[in-house]
């Protein structure tokens, strides 16, 4: 019975802010799907990919990582070939698991 009780108060919770926005013309997720495309669409602009882009592109669009690592990874590169996945990051001299946690979400292959 709590079960049926907490589901239908959080079914409340949610349907409540579609059914307000109802009166205004618009409904909440109608309102909200475009932002999250958009979204989605510059999340993968921002990306950098770490087998082609520049120490300068590296350096800007890396948290946490400047001119000397930036470099660094240029140098393995050129050395050792493309990255095959991002967690060959780590081979880089300066640069850990957290430092490649961090920038997950901006670095492309």
């Amino acid at each position: 019975m709590q079960f049926i009780a907490r589901w239908f108060i959080a079914a409340l919770l949610f349907i409540s802010p579609v059914a307000m926005s109802a009166d205004k013309g618009t409904t909440t997720a109608a309102v909200k799907a475009p932002v999250s495309a958009t979204s989605k669409a510059q999340s993968s602009k921002n990306r950098v990919n770490i087998n082609s882009a520049s120490a300068t592109q590296l350096a800007n669009g890396l948290t946490g990582i400047g001119a000397k690592k930036a470099q660094a990874i240029v140098e393995f590169r050129s050395t050792h070939g493309k990255f095959k996945n991002i967690n060959e990051l780590s081979k880089v001299k300066g640069i850990g698991a957290e430092l490649i946690a961090k920038n997950i979400e901006r670095i492309a292959l």
